[in-house]
């Protein structure tokens, strides 16, 4: 296997490969149909197709199937006997009403995933009666107390992470990254200030979603039949999906120049759009898992890199 492309967490001294792999589907039964449509065995093995490719970042949640994600993730990660890079998430949901409750379900993440420490450990939404500089403060007592080796935010505004950023300073911490939608479908990223706040403050940008559930691995034709999860999402009806496919036209075009997918090339785009993104596409079995390794240690030339972007802001204007 060649050396694979990294990246680093923004100023932390954390390493990881230049893409990581979203667990959300692991143990999820509600949205992705975890037990019916495929089962522990097929994420076992995309844990195992993904070492092999390379990745080292596994992202999961405490509310990812009710704490099995993080569950099976530990398992992977027991049974594999090498060291991985572990993100997780603290949610505060509506009846968590004080930054008080983030100890008790970092240590029941903890004993969850069965580790002495989580690499990554993120707040998962900012909406919630808590502050944001008393989730901080807490933060910072964990990674003091060696519980987490870096601090990441999710779907955090450019002010948010300013304000997050500005109270870990006192603890001489620096916010590592912050978690947000980004594909080439959906660039608010670009336009609401987060990516350039990203670049300016040195975090990293974890992009989730980045092939909209499948939507940019050009298998949804405009006569396909999408069900489960997918049906409710406006982005599958057969009128949105007839807009895209001059950017899907475009990606396969400049995929079959390298002998790559569609897929592949979108999230090709994502890593060249700026070296601090770390996409995470999700792996429900080990041919998704190499399927998105091959996005990883390859370039496409800045001339096909602004043919996809102008296909793409082309829809975005439709």
């Amino acid at each position: 296997m060649s050396e694979t492309e990294t990246r680093k967490l923004g100023a932390s001294q954390i390493e990881v490969s230049a893409m990581g792999v979203g667990t959300w589907s692991w143990g999820d039964k509600g949205v992705w149909g975890y037990g019916s449509q495929y089962g522990l065995a097929d994420v076992q093995a995309a844990f195992k197709a993904s070492l092999e490719a390379g990745f080292t970042l596994f992202d999961t949640a405490e509310i990812y199937g009710n704490g099995m994600s993080e569950k099976i993730l530990g398992g992977c990660v027991r049974e594999a006997g090498q060291p991985v890079i572990i993100a997780s998430k603290f949610a505060p949901l509506p009846y968590r009403f004080s930054a008080a409750e983030l100890p008790k379900a970092l240590d029941a993440s903890l004993k969850r995933l069965g580790v002495p420490k989580i690499d990554l450990y993120q707040i998962h939404w900012p909406y919630s009666f808590i502050k944001i500089e008393s989730l901080m403060d807490v933060l910072a007592m964990a990674c003091e107390a060696g519980k987490i080796g870096a601090i990441g935010v999710s779907n955090y505004t450019a002010d948010q992470m300013k304000r997050a950023q500005d109270r870990l300073a006192k603890y001489n911490l620096q916010l590592a990254s912050n978690q947000v939608h980004y594909s080439l479908l959906h660039r608010k990223p670009e336009a609401n200030g987060v990516l350039n706040t990203c670049r300016q403050l040195d975090i990293a940008l974890i992009a989730y979603s980045p092939l909209e559930q499948g939507l940019l691995t050009g298998k949804f034709g405009p006569d396909y039949k999408v069900s489960g999860s997918r049906g409710l999402n406006p982005r599958f009806r057969q009128g949105n999906v007839r807009k895209i496919q001059p950017l899907i036209d475009t990606l396969k075009k400049i995929g079959q120049a390298h002998d790559k997918t569609v897929a592949q090339v979108a999230l090709r785009w994502l890593l060249q759009r700026d070296p601090l993104i770390i996409p995470i596409p999700g792996a429900k079995n080990p041919q998704q898992a190499s399927q998105n390794a091959g996005a990883m240690n390859w370039q496409m030339a800045e001339t096909e890199f602004e043919l996809i972007s102008r296909a793409a802001q082309s829809w975005l204007r439709s």
